[in-house]
Parts: C-alpha cells; structure tokens; sequence
C-alpha cells in the first residue's frame, strides 16, 4: 500500500476534516469525535441524511487488500449463542465449502462485568466452545498472536470500541456481532479507528441476510419498494441506548429493504411495546415495532410496486456466517459503513424522540450531538 499514498487519506467528512488531521488532535474517541462533528451535516447525494460522513465507498477500504483462502479465526467474547452456532459450522469435520478453511483456533471469553444475563452465559459457552478444539485464552492480546481474522461476539456493546481497537491496531479483519456498539458515538469512533488503521470491519444483524429479506431488497419479490413495517423483540438493557441491545434486529430488517435515506424519527412507547416511524428523503415511510410482551417473533410486510409481501426474518445464522467468511477472504465488508452509521444515528434520534415526548428528531440533528 506505500505505493499509493492516496490510501493514507481516506476521507471521514463531518465536514472537511481527513482522518489523517482529525486523529492527530487527540487519541481519545470523545476528543476526536467532538472535533470532527458539526452542526451542519447535510444531505448527501444519496439523500442520506448524515451526508458525506463516509465518502468513499466500502470496498475502498480493502480493495487493495490480498484475497486470503484460508485464515485462523479467533473469538472474543463467550457470553452469546452466537458463539457455538458460528463455532459449531467452521470447526465441523468436513466444513460446506462456504465455510471450509476457516476453523475457530482461540478464543477470549470475557465480555461484560454487570450485565447479568451476559456474566453468568461465559462459564457455559467457554466449556461448550472447548469441545471444538479451540483454545481459551487469558487475553486479546495473545488472541491476536495466535490468529488472523476475529470475530467481536461480546454482548455488552459497551466494550466494542475497546476490544474492536486492539482488533484494528493490529490489522486483523474484523466482524463485530450487533450491537455494534452501545450508542451512536461508539460506533462512528469503531469506523473511524477502522479508517485510520485501514482494517476493513463490518457489523450487522443476522437478520439482514435472511433469505426472505434478501429477496425483497434485492428486487424479486415486491419490486421497488414502496414502505416497510418490520417488527422484532425489543428488549432493553439500560446501559445500551434502548434499540441498540435487541430493537437493532428490526430496525436493520427495515433499512435493509428500504435502503439509507431516512431524514426523521417519531417514537411513541409504552412498557410492552415501541413503535418507531421513519420517513425517508423521498417521502416513503418505514416503521418498526418493538415488542416486550407476546409471542417471540421476527418478520414484516414490505410494500412494492408489484405487491405486497408479508415475510418471515427467521433464517438462521449460517446466511450471515456465510458473508462473514467471503469477508475474511477478500477484505470488502458486506456492509457499508454508512449504512450502519444511519441505522444508528435512526435509533438513537428513536432515542430522543422518546425523551422529548413522541416529537419528530431528525437524523442530522443526533449526528450533530455526536461528541
């Protein structure tokens, strides 16, 4: 990459601040995040209301990057059933070739000190993972000695831009399991870090890539579409902005079918229930609703110009799994940085809404308050 000092230049734009610049300011996230925001994000091209935050698209990220065939991948964080699902396909005798080369050799087990639901699942998992040759490690640090690739699975969005940076420091391509962070802030500082240290790193919810969902985004069931209603378990951890922790799961359903462009949010709630309205730069409307009574179930119905779909978001983790090894292949996130910054900044304005009483916030608005 010496070759081609343009690399070294990648464009983070609140403004027109280089990430070179911006992080020669300071070294603490808060820092650099309070100055490189502004007032006055606006419209980008794309219509999306945090505008030119990422310039360039995701694949320049690691479009000089070599494709890898086969790759050690290390685990940090055993506390979610994520862990044994992904540890159970990679590490199978004779893997589908999807998956085939790219087997779970460590993993660190520690994850968050207070969250109670997460605390008490480490002891369980790390002993379940074990049964797949994989070795427990005392740190991140000897995690990355041992392999080349990582997958964040740590529950406690908290600690993302901690454990994630140590990740990026050393180069290695990352995956960060949802949330990708506890709040807006955090996150754009993990892309931020990924842009300074040129380490591709992409994040999402499994259900993004399940195959009902794929269907409708990629045109063949609905046609364009027109509006989305999406709905998922809602439940909150009160350390976490409150959709970030189990809402994400619907809210990124719905961007996934309806693509980036939503200029604002209205929240109304209610202790069993949030519903959560979006309008989008072109006037389409996208809801979602988060349960916390009921029947446990994920899904929506997508309107397009061709009909109307009611679906099911249920597709297991092997659809994601999938993306997440052709990324440790080639280096392109699956996912652009923008379109998870947007999902973001879309539940923490749900966020504030909530705080003013139920009034439209608009996404700029949370984007400017990010410090």
């Amino acid at each position: 990459m010496s070759d081609n000092k343009e690399n070294s230049k990648f464009f983070l734009m609140f403004g027109c601040v280089t990430v070179n610049s911006m992080m020669n300011l300071s070294k603490n996230r808060r820092a650099f995040l309070k100055t490189t925001a502004i007032a006055g994000v606006g419209v980008g091209i794309s219509g999306s209301a945090l505008g030119g935050i990422f310039n360039e698209p995701a694949k320049t990220l690691s479009s000089h990057r070599l494709f890898v065939p086969t790759a050690r991948v290390g685990m940090i964080g055993l506390d979610t059933s994520h862990c044994e699902a992904f540890t159970k396909v990679l590490n199978q005798p004779n893997p589908e070739p999807d998956f085939a080369g790219f087997p779970v050799v460590a993993a660190y087990p520690h994850g968050s000190k207070d969250i109670e639901s997460s605390v008490s699942r480490i002891p369980k998992i790390t002993d379940d993972i074990k049964k797949y040759n994989v070795q427990i490690v005392g740190s991140i640090d000897e995690l990355l000695k041992q392999v080349d690739v990582v997958l964040l699975e740590t529950n406690d969005g908290r600690l993302h831009y901690e454990q994630a940076l140590l990740v990026l420091k050393a180069g290695k391509r990352l995956f960060i399991d949802k949330p990708v962070a506890a709040n807006l802030a955090d996150a754009v500082a993990i892309f931020a870090a990924a842009k300074k240290y040129n380490t591709p790193v992409f994040s999402c919810s499994s259900l993004r890539f399940a195959p009902a969902v794929q269907d409708i985004a990629k045109g063949n069931t609905v046609g364009k579409v027109l509006g989305a209603d999406t709905f998922s378990p809602c439940t909150i951890e009160k350390t976490h902005t409150d959709l970030f922790w189990y809402g994400i799961h619907g809210v990124e359903t719905l961007f996934t079918i309806m693509g980036r462009g939503c200029r604002q949010v209205v929240r109304t709630y209610q202790e069993g229930t949030d519903v959560v309205v979006g309008t989008w730069q072109d006037g389409r409307i996208g809801t979602f609703r988060g349960t916390r009574t009921g029947q446990y179930d994920l899904g929506g119905t997508a309107f397009g110009e061709k009909g109307n779909n009611h679906f099911s978001a249920e597709g297991g983790y092997e659809p994601l799994l999938k993306e997440i090894v052709q990324f440790f292949k080639t280096g392109i996130p699956p996912v652009a940085a923008e379109d998870t910054i947007e999902i973001c900044a879309f539940m923490e304005a749900a966020d504030e809404s909530k705080r003013l009483g139920g009034v439209p916030v608009e996404l700029k608005t949370v984007m400017a308050k990010v410090k």
